[in-house]
């Protein structure tokens, strides 16, 4: 009886009723724990039930302690807490929250599970993919009784770690297993609500994306705009009746000019420019310009205004058929254009009767051609006949040195090419005829054109050579200028106060978008309504600043002449008829 001579039952009763409860304790949760953890568990559990008489004594000893109450009351308020500020790995925290329940009474267990339970609860849950710890938790809310509360840290813990939303089958039977338990629903149904919101976010956002109204809009527009194009075709058949007409007449107007004239007679080939000939034309082959070339050698060139358009001519020392039209020292263009449109009027007199009859149309203020009309199987043609001058051995005029900023879509090559070309002069003045600048009426002066660069240009117009050509990729950039010329003809149509915009304002429109989209990719067929959208916002981007410079002579501002009203105006119904898809085509 050495070493048992203190007579306190209620330490002892107590320690043995711990000891009979942690035993009970053990027994009913080795069936659930099996593997490594459980088997050391067994044999600490042999060897003290061998050595229980020896180490009474000491047990008692460690455990007196933790009978006192403050003591008690403290490690019991303090477990939960040790718990939550562990971080470690799930079996980790499984092993934690039982070794330490070993060493504590059972009020002790039981108040902190309940405590641990309670914080536990209000740490948000975050759903995790991970199958051992969802299996665990579920075997964990099955077992009832004591096991229950005492291990709940754990299971709780488990359950705390951070999972992946991929796979939603353990979530949901950590679910059903925790409904059964009869704990923890406010956790539950938080996180069945997150599940089921998600894939409706997802579902949300995914048709958030997809622009179908937008798609339906410009697929509405590619079909309006190609109907268009079809429309706008000309017929194989009335081009080449037209193409006939118009070589008969023109031929034969030269022959009366080098024949019968003494002034034309060095009259050159005809240059054919224009719509028609740049393949621009639309609807139907009812409009026709040529140019018939005198040359010239010997010039002088002065500028007539500042734009750099207008030049004085005055031809040097030498004998030429057209120093008669020279008074003084500038030659005058309203005496050459007289008397070139009276010898086109002989010529058209004397058209033999079996083919076509032509009529000589009344002169127009500042125009430098002479307009012929006929019919053509119910199709009215017009030809303007212009008289220019060809100069030939003389540079272009110094006021086209910035122009013609093709380098980075043509070439420099390309460019250097064009500008070796002859440049030419046409009878042409803008304003009243009776002002005088120098010395000289402006009716007297020339208008320089670049015409024949304008159809090279537009004839070869990709930056590969191959550009719609049989072999390569076609491009949208000729179709884009037909419909604007189309757009800006039906809009004065519908408003004669546009008469002053002409289809010279749309090509040009169309060669700085080539000069600064260079690339055959930016003008794909494919993105015919998107190419054609830009380039009206272009236009109208000139016209609401009321700028459109000459593509070969960049002081010359095109919409001088309009007024800035009427450019906002003509802006202002480009961009409805852009917004409201082109009603106007239909």
């Amino acid at each position: 009886m050495t070493g048992r001579g203190r007579p306190r039952k209620s330490p002892d009763t107590n320690c043995a009723k711990s000891k009979t409860k942690s035993e009970e304790t053990k027994q009913v949760s080795l069936p659930r724990c099996p593997g490594k953890d459980f088997t050391e568990e067994r044999l600490n559990g042999a060897i003290k039930e061998r050595k229980q008489k020896e180490q009474k004594k000491t047990n008692h000893t460690e455990r007196e302690p933790s009978v006192q109450g403050t003591r008690k009351e403290k490690s019991t308020k303090h477990f939960p807490e040790e718990i939550n500020n562990q971080q470690m790995t799930p079996a980790d925290n499984t092993k934690a929250p039982v070794q330490g329940t070993k060493a504590k009474t059972c009020a002790g267990r039981a108040k902190a599970a309940e405590q641990s339970a309670k914080e536990i609860k209000t740490q948000p849950e975050t759903p995790k993919d991970t199958t051992k710890d969802s299996l665990k938790t579920t075997k964990a809310k099955t077992c009832g009784g004591k096991t229950k509360s005492k291990e709940k840290p754990s299971e709780d813990m488990t359950e705390m770690q951070p999972e992946t939303p991929t796979d939603t089958t353990n979530t949901l039977k950590a679910t059903k297993a925790k409904t059964r338990g009869g704990k923890a629903k406010s956790p539950v149904e938080c996180a069945e609500k997150t599940m089921k919101m998600q894939p409706q976010t997802l579902k949300d956002t995914t048709k958030a994306c997809v622009p179908q109204d937008r798609c339906k809009d410009k697929a509405a527009v590619d079909s309006i705009l190609y109907t268009t194009l079809e429309k706008l075709k000309i017929k194989r058949n009335e081009r080449s009746d037209a193409a006939e007409v118009i070589n008969k007449i023109i031929k034969h107007i030269i022959t009366h000019l080098r024949q019968n004239t003494e002034c034309f007679k060095e009259v050159e080939d005809p240059l054919r420019t224009g719509s028609y000939y740049e393949n621009l034309k639309i609807s139907n082959p009812d409009e026709f310009d040529v140019m018939l070339p005198i040359p010239v050698d010997r010039v002088n060139i002065e500028p007539f205004g500042d734009d750099g358009a207008f030049y004085s001519v005055s031809l040097k020392r030498g004998k030429s058929p057209l120093q008669r039209f020279q008074e003084t020292t500038t030659l005058s263009a309203s005496t050459m254009l007289e008397e070139f449109r009276e010898e086109v009027k002989k010529s058209v007199k004397g058209f033999p009767g079996e083919y076509q009859k032509w009529e000589v149309t009344r002169k127009k203020k500042g125009c430098p051609a002479v307009t012929l009309l006929t019919t053509v199987k119910s199709i009215t043609i017009s030809l303007d006949v212009v008289l220019c001058l060809m100069v030939n051995k003389s540079s272009w005029p110094p006021f086209t040195k910035d122009g013609l900023k093709i380098e980075g879509w043509l070439g420099t090559k390309v460019k250097q090419e064009y500008k070796r070309r002859a440049f030419y002069l046409v009878p042409k003045y803008e304003g009243k005829g009776t002002v005088e600048c120098d010395g000289v009426l402006a009716k007297d002066i020339w208008r320089v054109s670049f015409s024949h660069i304008e159809k090279a240009i537009l004839t070869n117009h990709g930056s590969e050579k191959t550009c719609c050509e049989k072999g390569g990729a076609r491009c949208c950039r000729k179709d884009c200028l037909k419909l604007l010329k189309h757009l800006l003809h039906l809009l004065k149509e519908k408003d004669s106060s546009f008469d002053k915009f002409c289809s010279y304002h749309a090509k040009t429109t169309l060669l700085h978008a080539c000069s600064s989209r260079t690339k055959d990719t930016d003008w794909a067929a494919s993105d015919l309504s998107h190419c054609f959208q830009l380039l009206l916002k272009d236009f109208v981007a000139h016209l609401e600043v009321g700028k459109l410079y000459n593509f070969f002579i960049p002081s010359q501002n095109l919409l001088s002449g309009p007024g800035e009203k009427k450019c906002n105006s003509l802006a202002r119904c480009i961009k409805e008829e852009c917004d409201r898809g082109f009603p106007i085509f239909k």
